[in-house]
């Protein structure tokens, strides 16, 4: 909240609403004429927000849709212009802990993954039909796994007798198919595996690329484009696309962290899911006018 400074009367854009956790400090900061658009991906989520933020009235809008498409969104409500956007990228703990949504190798449900539920192809689509090599490409790539070699021809061999399809299937499939050393890691060794055909799923990273592109060219002058990334990959997307702004037009953006922030340890021995978060925040100079936009 100290990086996005939500006040009244701006518009705040939180892509990633979630629960409205977030969404409903930046009402209450913003108060009484800021008004805040929540953006999520899962049906699930718009309507526990939609219950959480009902107080708030007209001051709320909220959609169930890809950030990537932030600013058709924005249109919707006649907005062009945001003083400021949130990014919370990744899964959610509500989303982790229901095992039918299949994102997690601790309770078993079906191989879903996919954070809108109602749409597009699911994690038990991509394990039983891929090719190999597209598979071991997917899960070196998404999950920087180290044996995703062994992991995708294990997989291919299992579901040539009986399909995968349930999180327990696949997460045994996993342990069973690397180094008994690497079984007894600080890492479960179906961690990497998971991340990375979730990421696929659900496009995570082409939708951050399009996302941050849109979110940059509505964000007003003097407005702050926050992002917390838990995965390396998105950490160096944002990064390389904060740079470049910052190379390219170095009189209309700032990058405000030199360095992502990190939770402190306190932070992450209360919240232990927070560990690999970090942050990073960029803002349009003040007085930079709609006559002089730049491109992402």
């Amino acid at each position: 909240m100290a990086w996005l400074r939500p006040q009244s009367p701006g518009c705040y854009v939180d892509c990633t609403v979630g629960l409205g956790g977030t969404a409903e400090r930046i009402l209450r900061d913003s108060a009484p004429d800021g008004i805040l658009i929540g953006i999520d991906r899962d049906p699930q989520a718009i309507a526990h927000a939609q219950t959480r933020l009902q107080a708030y009235g007209s001051r709320v809008s909220l959609f169930c849709e890809n950030f990537q498409r932030v600013k058709s969104v924005m249109s919707l409500i006649n907005r062009e212009r945001a003083d400021g956007i949130l990014f919370d990228l990744g899964v959610s703990s509500a989303q982790l802990d229901r095992p039918e949504r299949g994102l997690s190798f601790q309770q078993d449900g079906p191989l879903d993954m996919r954070m809108n539920p109602t749409c597009g192809h699911t994690a038990e689509d991509l394990v039983n039909t891929l090719p190999e090599t597209q598979l071991a490409n997917i899960i070196h790539e998404f999950g920087e796994e180290r044996y995703s070699r062994r992991i995708a021809r294990a997989i291919v061999r299992v579901r040539r007798q009986s399909p995968l399809r349930s999180t327990l299937d696949l997460s045994r499939v996993i342990r069973e198919s690397v180094p008994r050393s690497y079984r007894s890691g600080r890492l479960h060794p179906a961690t990497r595996t998971f991340q990375a055909l979730r990421m696929a799923v659900n496009d995570e990273l082409g939708s951050l690329k399009t996302g941050l592109e849109e979110a940059i060219d509505v964000l007003a002058p003097g407005g702050r484009l926050c992002v917390i990334s838990f995965h390396s990959l998105e950490d160096r997307v944002v990064k390389q696309a904060f740079r470049g702004l910052a190379h390219e037009a170095p009189d209309q953006w700032t990058i405000l962290t030199k360095k992502p922030v990190s939770p402190s340890l306190q932070e992450r021995r209360a919240n232990p899911r927070a560990r690999s978060a970090k942050l990073r925040v960029l803002e349009r100079k003040p007085g930079w006018g709609d006559g002089q936009r730049g491109h992402a």
